[in-house]
């Protein structure tokens, strides 16, 4: 085996041994275990409540040991198949084993960074909001690319998504739009998106073809589950009724069914048009209103928590955070943590994992290190 794969491998399993570490392996093997019986005895949903914290625990907890056991498997099997070639003089199954080998660090290393979500809210699904600038067509377009972009790296993370809302620009693009992101973890990974993000590039709607600076803010805020307690005073609401738009124009929705709630003491707003039910909508909404008050708390304690650092690790509304550069050069710099790429395509087209990693870690950290804005 080659000096640099093997060197890899020792990486892999000192990882694979750190993550078994970090969960306390022995104590977790026992503790799903003990789920496993709960799950089968009926009287647990007598509880419902409970239950479904229970086979929540349950899952999460059988995901990871299955996750952590196939990594140690697929290493175990990729060194065998190196020695299987090397000794039968097959280069072929040796580069295989070892691209294996390349990808099973690149996975290691995303699950250590995963261990990191320990919030109370990390493992929830999420709403992330898109709100084009200022600039008319030019931000709605870049509005538009960054909802494509979110929608694209929850496809490529096997995660689900539903369009709760969109309000479509004049021209081109979007004023904004709710998207709502369902998977493992999903929240614990989009939050570090929330803030400004800056487009410069030559503007295809610009005749002269002259280079534009366009913003678009996004905002993302965990789903509430039953776990999670939060009252709402209806009296604090003010409730409006609107008939939906979107592609297809007057024809998308005869009735006013869309709803938006504006909760006056905080001034959140939310609206939901999904459905062509106003009452599925109305519960959507409150949902949501839930989810905006419950992340607005979470802020403020994290705020409390981290009064020095706040300035360096906030990365809350009005903060730029990711500069996407089209021309006259090729870059995408994040500006809290440096990380950069050189294919603004492929970042747009949802390879974002490297940026939210480096900016989760970040954020735990505290990393102090001041990263200069790019023009």
């Amino acid at each position: 085996m080659r000096a640099e794969i093997e060197s890899i491998v020792d990486e892999v399993q000192q990882a694979i041994s750190l993550l078994r570490r970090h969960l306390d392996w022995d104590k977790s093997l026992k503790r799903l275990d003990l789920l496993n019986q709960k799950a089968e005895d009926p009287s647990i949903w007598d509880d419902p409540m409970e239950a479904q914290n229970l086979m929540r625990e349950r899952q999460q907890l059988e995901s990871t040991v299955t996750a952590i056991r196939g990594l140690q498997q697929s290493l175990e099997d990729s060194v065998e198949l190196i020695a299987m070639g090397e000794e039968e003089g097959d280069a072929s199954i040796v580069d295989e084993a070892e691209k294996t080998i390349r990808g099973l660090k690149a996975e290691v290393d995303k699950r250590q960074i995963e261990t990191l979500l320990s919030g109370e809210a990390d493992a929830n699904d999420t709403y992330v909001e898109v709100h084009s600038g200022a600039g008319g067509t030019e931000s709605q377009d870049w509005a538009e690319m960054l909802q494509r972009m979110y929608t694209r790296w929850a496809e490529r993370s096997k995660m689900k998504v539903e369009l709760l809302e969109e309000h479509p620009g004049e021209e081109a693009g979007i004023k904004s739009a709710t998207l709502l992101i369902k998977g493992h973890n999903a929240y614990g990974w989009m939050k570090t998106e929330s803030g400004v993000h800056r487009l410069v590039r030559i503007s295809p709607y610009d005749s002269q073809a002259r280079r534009h600076t366009s913003f678009a803010s996004v905002w993302v805020y965990p789903v509430v589950d039953d776990s999670i307690q939060i009252e709402v005073n209806e009296s604090d609401c003010r409730i409006d009724t609107y008939r939906a738009s979107g592609a297809g124009g007057q024809h998308v929705n005869t009735t006013d069914s869309a709803v938006r709630i504006t909760h006056i003491p905080t001034g959140i707003v939310v609206a939901c048009q999904q459905e062509r039910s106003q009452h599925k909508n109305r519960a959507t909404a409150w949902n949501m209103l839930k989810a905006r008050l419950y992340e607005a708390e979470l802020e403020r304690r994290e705020e409390a928590a981290n009064a020095e650092a706040s300035s360096k690790t906030d990365i809350g509304w009005g903060q730029q955070i990711r500069s996407y550069v089209l021309q006259p050069y090729q870059l995408v710099k994040d500006l809290r943590t440096g990380v950069e790429h050189t294919t603004p395509q492929e970042v747009l087209d949802g390879d974002i994992d490297g940026f939210m990693e480096a900016a989760l870690a970040h954020r735990v950290h505290g990393d102090e290190d001041a990263v200069e804005d790019i023009d």
